[in-house]
């Protein structure tokens, strides 16, 4: 992914600079104009829309009309926020490739080319992801105070402690059959602690092998996570709590209840 330095071009060539912190993008945006399209291009885009699982297609193509939603974009990608949030980070890269954004994943992570450019975008996201999560509950993380102390100190150590690994606190991937029509892949936090996480299809859509890890990627011909009734029996399993194990049957609000205690607990290690 390119540096600061770097101005990549949108699909429709408008020029726009890559950003590349994350608190800085997280500061508040202006507030959006109406777009000044022409009338046949609105008509074109109204018709792709109406379909709610093309929903992310409009900030494929139009990544600049949404500051609020994208977090950054380039040529090849655009990583937004999830609207519907199942964790306490919850962001979604999008390929841009138009021979490549229809595709199922597995059909398109055959690709050998085009799985190397996404795994490079990627990395650079997941940096991102982790900073910001870093800005979230990083000062409430035991392993993570001695190297706050040091940067807030008036005389800062020329090598500041490590602090904890937000990157391991994140999961990638895809799901086995996606919601939505338009390729994406998941850079989620592992904690499962959202107000958007209400039912049973939320929880074990990311704690099954219904979330295949980018890392799978291209699966074998006979890898049983391409086959349909292999990922419905996932959906349907007892639940599973992320970080203990402890099992919860089918008690959805058991399991929300018990989630609460493992986010406080994840948030302090």
């Amino acid at each position: 992914m390119s540096s600061t330095d770097h101005h990549p071009q949108d699909s429709l060539g408008a020029t726009k600079k890559r950003k590349d912190a994350f608190s800085e993008l997280m500061l508040p945006k202006p507030k959006q104009t109406k777009s000044t399209t022409n009338p046949s291009s609105q008509s074109t885009k109204s018709n792709s829309f109406s379909n709610s699982r093309n929903a992310l297609l409009t900030y494929i193509l139009n990544p600049a009309d949404f500051p609020n939603q994208v977090v950054t974009y380039n040529e090849n990608t655009v990583l937004i926020r999830d609207a519907f949030p199942k964790a306490t980070l919850h962001l979604l890269l999008l390929p841009r490739d138009a021979s490549k954004r229809d595709l199922h994943p597995r059909e398109a992570f055959d690709d050998p080319v085009f799985l190397a450019m996404i795994r490079e975008e990627v990395a650079a996201s997941v940096k991102l992801a982790a900073s910001e999560l870093s800005r979230l509950i990083g000062p409430f993380s035991r392993s993570n105070k001695a190297r706050i102390t040091a940067m807030e100190s008036d005389n800062p150590p020329d090598s500041l402690p490590p602090g904890r690994d937000f990157v391991k606190d994140l999961r990638v991937g895809i799901h086995a059959h996606p919601s939505m029509n338009h390729l994406h892949i998941h850079i989620i936090s592992q904690d499962m602690h959202s107000d958007r996480l209400k039912h049973r299809k939320h929880y074990n859509s990311f704690n099954t092998d219904f979330f295949i890890p980018l890392d799978a990627y291209p699966l074998v011909e006979d890898d049983q996570r391409r086959l349909t009734g292999f990922q419905n029996a996932n959906l349907g399993k007892d639940f599973k709590c992320w970080r203990c194990g402890k099992m919860f049957g089918n008690k959805f609000t058991m399991l929300k209840d018990h989630l609460k205690e493992e986010f406080k607990a994840w948030k302090e290690e």
